[in-house]
């Protein structure tokens, strides 16, 4: 074995001084700024270059699989990495990128009597693979060398033990990409086709959010002349998810990927017209431990494609409403017949939408106008008679007034049918703060699907792909506006329904998005990567419990420490002595998770008072500083840290409701490796029982 370590440490000393060779001849060549096109292009390939070998010369490749084309003597040692790296004089691959055709193999192939093979772009290509290897390197450090295959010696499979080891690492404040160690189930999905919808039910630690972000980056490579990464877009359920998930794509190579929220995105497009309205103060009635289930739920029916329908049909009716009823009469005699003027409205440009018809029409009776003062001349008449046409040209078109999606939507609201479809105390409120040009978040699908309808979407403005993570929370209205401006149904759309917690937006069930699209492929992630075998299992006996209606997770192999459950009237003293434990041991990311953002402020407030540095996490933060972090349990869900305590786990802040157990179960499964539960109280009638 030691040859096998002497052998790759010698190999991977030669593949790094070549590319700090190149590096260094790119690095010296000055940068092109020309307007020669043929030096553009070189440059831009020069810049490709220059990319790809600072990314790659920290850990230059992940695996090695030797194989052997049918047809062909000679077995082939491929090395794999997170970027392609060819020698500048031979062009011959040094390094084969973790998205090309060929390495596919290293993911779907796990041995014995399986056929190896891979789809190239001249057809499907057979072979034999003879080894597969598993290489740790960081920074320039060779760490561990595992063969998980090898042809004639199927007893050798260490393919679980490279997993656990990478599994096992402590994390920091940031996701990491998962190149070295993608499953085939993930690799099905990261490669699947593109212009299928992906539904992805995946369980908590999964990878979901890992797999749909290697996925972007094996699109843009597997698509390069058809997508365009400025075209793709990720949406998160916060900017603090975002800042957690923010390295991956450039860790990958690609870095032009718009991360973002959809009411950011929505309120950009809505050209900062409106404001939105107490999120946080929304978000902590929805999470108060003796909520007022009615009222918070009331919001939802916002988001239901029944009230998209709704809009539409109003929409239709008001296009069917902006009819003149009267011939235009520029001057004297000077006429233009009102049913010419519905042809052009309704046959000539109905395709249009309404901004670019409005505007169509009106500057086709200008020309009109124009057409007609040509008889009079160069005269005064002339000068009197355009002056009045424009004047009664503005008046007749106060049939079709200048609109915004607010003041439409403002104008829907006030139409006897809304009550048809949504309460009269929901609609009062929302034109309460319409008037002061503020809406809620629910509000803003119905805002963009009018904007669509007011403005149109070219071509050139729709997306090439879309991801929506953590999507049990969106409502189905929102994906049904993204669908409108997305090329080829492109999208990956991933969650967990064990983790619905924002259930007054959000979904029950997948088939509520089945119904957007004609057609849908679906796939399901048991398996989980993320939290020791122990807290797994006391996870799932909390949805058992409540008897959620989901698959449950089967871990990966990884045991740990048993779940500590402890009852004690001093609650802050046990976590303090919890944590200075932790410390001791150098764990790196620490959650306090709490039931409510006050409970959180308070056990931060002394946690600081007794000398810890820790961080507080709040609906409107950014950033995630890693360290001990106190964060309300609707904020965790996303995150992961190597412990988790879960604080207050009794009667009052956890009952035995379906959505107190999705909260437990999300707070549950942020742990990678240790859990405590405390309560003072009576335990919570959901982990009663539970060891």
């Amino acid at each position: 074995m030691s040859n096998i370590f002497e052998d790759e440490l010698q190999k991977m000393k030669d593949t790094l001084h070549t590319m700090d060779e190149q590096l260094d001849k790119l690095e010296k060549i000055p940068v092109y700024y020309g307007e020669d096109f043929k030096e553009q292009i070189l440059e831009s390939m020069r810049e490709a270059n220059r990319q790809n070998l600072r990314i790659g010369v920290q850990e230059p490749y992940f695996g090695r699989l030797d194989f052997q084309e049918d047809g062909k003597e000679e077995v082939m040692p491929i090395y794999i990495g997170k970027v392609g790296v060819s020698d500048m004089d031979t062009m011959k691959p040094i390094i084969i990128d973790w998205r090309a055709p060929v390495a596919s193999m290293f993911y779907s192939f796990t041995g014995g009597e399986e056929l190896a093979f891979y789809q190239s772009p001249d057809g499907l290509v057979e072979g034999d693979v003879y080894l597969k290897r598993n290489i740790s390197i960081r920074k320039r450090e060779l760490e561990r060398v595992v063969d998980t295959y090898v042809k004639g010696n199927e007893d050798v499979s260490h393919a679980d033990d490279f997993l656990l080891y990478r599994l096992g690492e402590n994390k920091d404040n940031k996701l990491k990409d998962i190149v070295s160690t993608i499953q085939s189930e993930q690799n099905d999905i990261i490669r699947a086709e593109r212009n299928l919808p992906l539904l992805i039910q995946g369980v908590a630690g999964s990878g979901k959010t890992t797999i749909a972000l290697h996925r972007l980056a094996f699109l843009i490579y597997e698509y390069r002349e058809q997508l365009e990464a400025e075209r793709m877009i990720v949406f998160a359920p916060n900017s603090l998810f975002l800042d957690y998930i923010s390295s991956v794509l450039p860790e990958l190579g690609v870095g032009n990927i718009s991360q973002t929220t959809f009411p950011d995105w929505a309120l950009r497009t809505l050209d900062d017209s409106v404001k939105l309205k107490q999120t946080e103060e929304k978000l902590k009635e929805a999470f108060s431990i003796n909520r007022d289930e009615e009222k918070v739920m009331l919001g939802k029916l916002k988001g239901t494609l029944e009230f998209k329908f709704f809009i539409e049909e109003r929409m239709i009716q008001f296009e069917n409403e902006l009819i003149p009823t009267s011939d235009f009469e520029a001057w004297d005699k000077a006429i233009i017949p009102v049913e010419d003027i519905k042809k052009w409205m309704q046959v000539e440009y109905k395709h249009y939408p309404l901004k670019k018809r409005r505007e169509r029409l009106v500057g086709r009776m200008k020309r009109w106008i124009e057409i007609e003062l040509k008889k009079y001349g160069e005269t005064n008449e002339k000068k009197l008679l355009k002056k009045e046409a424009t004047k009664r040209l503005n008046t007749y078109m106060k049939f079709w007034p200048k609109m915004s999606p607010l003041s439409l939507y403002s104008s829907i609201l006030k139409s006897k049918e809304i009550l048809e479809v949504l309460p009269e105390e929901l609609v009062k409120e929302t034109e309460k703060s319409c008037r002061k040009k503020e809406v809620y978040v629910e509000d803003l699908p119905a805002l963009i699907y009018i904007h669509h309808r007011i403005t149109g979407i070219e071509i050139g403005q729709k997306f090439h792909h879309v991801v929506i993570d953590e999507a049990q929370d969106f409502p189905p209205f929102q994906v049904y506006v993204l669908k409108e401006i997305t090329l080829g149904n492109s999208f990956t759309i991933l969650g967990d329904l064990s983790q619905a917690i924002y259930d007054y937006q959000g979904i029950e069930d997948w088939s509520a998005f089945k119904e957007v699209f004609q057609e849908t492929g679906y796939y399901e992630l048991t398996r989980s990567y993320r939290s020791t075998k122990e807290i797994i299992e006391f996870a799932n006996e909390i949805i058992k419990n409540a008897e959620i209606p989901v698959g449950l997770a089967t871990p990966v192999f990884r045991s740990g420490e048993d779940v500590k459950v402890i009852h004690a009237e001093d609650q802050f003293n046990e976590i303090m002595k919890t944590l200075k434990h932790l410390q001791n041991e150098d764990v790196k990311t620490i959650a306090v998770i709490g039931r409510t953002d006050d409970e959180c402020r308070d056990i931060y407030e002394k946690l600081t008072k007794a000398g810890l540095a820790v961080n507080v996490i709040e609906a409107d933060q950014s950033k995630y500083e890693g360290g001990i972090s106190v964060v309300p349990v609707y904020l965790a869900k996303g995150l992961e840290f190597d412990a988790v305590l879960l604080i207050d786990v009794d009667e009052e802040h956890y009952k035995n409701t379906k959505h107190d157990a999705k909260l437990l179960y999300v707070g549950c499964t942020r742990s990678l490796h240790d859990l405590w539960i405390f309560h003072s109280g009576e335990a919570s009638p959901l982990i009663k029982g539970l060891k």
